[in-house]
């Protein structure tokens, strides 16, 4: 731990770390995220220099000790205020429904995150393109154990995702092996052999980042606003073309299942906040009726 750095943060608001930092987790094996049951956080991601292990703890008084391993350890240091929410601001945000509203109140000491890099979670998020979560979560497991980083550090076991280099020396058995077709496949190449421009999104923020993003071919709507909520916290950064939401904002909001077109109109009055509105959902319980349509688990692996 001798090369460790520290910094502590006392933020002014109420924080719940691991539910702030929720979105960033792939499932409850995520190897670049663990969170222990006294709440400490471990997180391994990729840095503009290398891999970082970035560990958070806080105290009964509120601070945060965050401790860094790796060449990135000041870059990630840095950032602690905006990825625990610091920057999230929630000011205009007027709930005109019952259930949003009983969402904010159960949402004390959440806030959006913002990693502060696109590609950790552009990876992530273009393997959940069109499978279940399932099926994506175990792929992003292959490619982090298999082709990304041993995190730095003293915790064992925790690996980051593979560096837009590391992503195009992989061998193209080796996708299939993952579970990872060729539409996906060719989406993340693409991604990585521009990687360091997409960067820049995150400055952009907004529909400018988002649209920044799209210019990489098999990156859409859906893609895009999932990258937004998570590298730099848009507040309405809505989903487009998710398989679930529609039906969950639609039942919510309305009393019936939508499209997006409906699900954009339902979420209107909230324009500025309208990921945020979802995200109050989420805490107020909302979820897809049981009986929904499900999407099929496809296994690349065989075909």
């Amino acid at each position: 731990m001798s090369d460790a750095l520290t910094r502590t943060w006392r933020p002014s608001h109420p924080l719940d770390l691991p539910r702030v930092l929720a979105p960033l987790r792939r499932g409850s094996g995520d190897p670049a995220t663990r969170v222990d049951a006294s709440g400490e956080v471990w997180w391994a991601t990729t840095t503009p220099v290398g891999p970082t292990t970035l560990r958070l703890q806080k105290d009964h008084a509120g601070t945060v000790t965050a401790t860094a391993w790796g060449q990135g350890a000041s870059f990630v240091l840095d950032n602690v205020p905006d990825l625990l929410g610091a920057s999230d601001d929630d000011s205009g945000f007027v709930a005109v429904h019952d259930v949003v509203e009983r969402g904010r109140r159960a949402s004390r000491g959440v806030r959006l995150c913002a990693s502060g890099r696109v590609w950790d979670v552009l990876v992530a998020a273009v393997l959940e393109q069109k499978v279940t979560n399932r099926e994506a979560w175990r792929s992003w497991r292959e490619l982090c154990r298999r082709f990304g980083s041993r995190a730095p550090g003293p915790v064992e076991g925790l690996w980051a995702a593979p560096d837009p280099l590391q992503l195009r020396q992989i061998r193209d058995w080796e996708w299939h092996r993952a579970g990872i077709d060729g539409a996906r496949r060719r989406t993340l190449l693409a991604a990585a052999s521009v990687a360091g421009r997409l960067e820049r999104a995150v400055e952009l923020r907004g529909v400018a980042g988002r649209e920044l993003l799209q210019k990489v071919p098999g990156i859409g709507p859906w893609t895009a606003a999932e990258v937004a909520q998570r590298a730099w916290g848009d507040p309405d950064a809505v989903s487009v073309g998710d398989f679930h939401l529609p039906t969950i904002v639609g039942t919510a909001l309305v009393g019936r299942p939508l499209d997006d077109e409906g699900m954009l109109e339902a979420l209107a009055p909230y324009e500025g906040h309208r990921h945020r509105a979802v995200r109050y959902l989420g805490a107020a319980g909302v979820q897809r009726p049981r009986f929904a349509p499900r999407m099929p688990v496809r296994n690349y692996r065989t075909m």
